[in-house]
């Protein structure tokens, strides 16, 4: 079998809005075909145009080739061997950043693909299940301008996610971080504020995650709110500080009484090497698409498996990326939780319909699924209604 055509799609809801901290407005779609009809599906989160040019781009050097180029002919089966292909021949311009996360989308194709073509969820393929069930936390993006409108809409949402199953939530906290649009109206002290707010909401018997979303600029300041979110237990904090302040977040993990997760925009497990050895980190966090598929998250899980870590990977994109990071789950007995932006409490359309029919969620846990690869299908409506070249024509009239 071989690979015959790199078939790429970029969606883009019509109300996005460039404002907000939500990257489910957009999405680059990867669909690898081969000679037998057998596809595969993949997607990742960054630029999907110019994750989309990196993938089509022409290559002129043994360093410097195009991804669509070096997948064609190849054997899907091969899928380890691709990634280094994939990162090898396209090491000057690639490497880190969108070069990853355009590997990412294919990996996660060829993942699904090869577990298509074996007839095999790739949960099974990548070394059998450690859980009968994958507990995912309900991700909470608030909306509104105001500090008032920031709390009501998320203890609104976060009691939502409650009433739908969700045995754990995420509260986006981070309203003084550089995504804030709350200027000098926003506070430690709302910090604390929102999250006593949304413990308050839902009781004891719920894990509660805070995402401080890069909010301060040194650890000695980040530690002081933590300290004062230790009463209402918290699961973990996850990145207070940016993410090249590896000596900070080392001083958090030496000093904070909550776990301090990290790696959202981490690229391969050669940043993670850093996060895991020099931040000491407790929970780190690869976002499948970002990180360079299943491949690179895997031997991401390996290593934070052999240091005694944690793994809660994030995902906020669509079904597509939720699979993956539950396939990953199943695999390896140090993933608690994985993200999972609830369809019913997202305001994308696009998270809600590119998705024909998801993972099973089951009382805010996914049940061990049986179809091959990824297990799930793309809803062709969805994928030519949320082209991006012609909401943005539509717009433009």
């Amino acid at each position: 079998m071989k690979i015959t055509k790199v078939e790429t799609h970029v969606l883009l809801v019509p109300d996005y809005d460039s404002a907000a901290c939500s990257s489910a407005q957009d999405d680059i779609v990867v669909i690898i075909h081969t000679d037998e009809g057998l596809i595969g599906i993949g997607e990742t989160d960054t630029n999907p145009w110019v994750a989309e040019a990196m993938i089509h781009a022409r290559g002129t050097h043994s360093l410097g080739l195009g991804l669509k180029e070096m997948l064609l002919g190849e054997d899907p089966l091969n899928v380890e061997a691709i990634w280094e292909k994939l990162y090898t021949g396209s090491i000057m311009t690639g490497r880190r950043g969108l070069g990853i996360c355009a590997i990412g989308a294919i990996d996660m194709a060829l993942w699904d693909l090869r577990g298509k073509i074996l007839g095999l969820p790739c949960w099974q393929i990548l070394g059998g299940a450690r859980k009968t069930h994958v507990t995912a936390y309900a991700s909470l993006l608030p909306v509104g301008g105001t500090p008032a409108a920031y709390l009501s809409s998320l203890t609104t949402k976060i009691k939502e996610a409650k009433r739908l199953g969700f045995r754990a939530a995420k509260i986006e906290a981070g309203i003084k971080g550089p995504y804030s649009h709350m200027g000098l109206q926003a506070s430690d002290e709302l910090v604390v504020e929102l999250t006593a707010a949304c413990r308050e909401a839902v009781g004891p018997d719920f894990t509660l995650m805070v995402d401080a979303i890069y909010s301060w600029t040194n650890a000695k300041e980040a530690l002081r709110t933590i300290n004062r979110l230790e009463p209402y237990d918290i699961f973990f904090v996850e990145t207070p500080l940016q993410a090249d302040d590896l000596d900070g977040y080392a001083f958090l993990q030496d000093h904070s009484p909550i776990r301090i997760a990290a790696g959202e925009l981490q690229n391969t497990r050669f940043e993670f090497l850093d996060l895991l050895d020099r931040a000491k980190l407790d929970v780190v966090q690869p976002d499948i698409g970002r990180v360079g598929g299943l491949t690179e998250a895997r031997r991401i899980c390996d290593m934070a498996a052999d240091r005694g870590r944690l793994v809660v990977p994030h995902c906020w994109k669509t079904g597509i990326g939720i699979a993956a990071s539950a396939h990953l789950c199943f695999a390896n007995a140090h993933c608690p939780y994985i993200e999972f932006l609830p369809a019913a409490l997202s305001e994308s359309a696009l998270r809600r319909e590119l998705v024909a029919d998801e993972l099973e969620l089951v009382d805010g846990q996914i049940p061990l699924p049986h179809n091959p690869g990824l297990g799930i299908e793309l809803n062709q409506d969805a994928l030519e209604r949320f082209r991006a070249d012609r909401v943005v024509a539509e717009l433009a009239r």
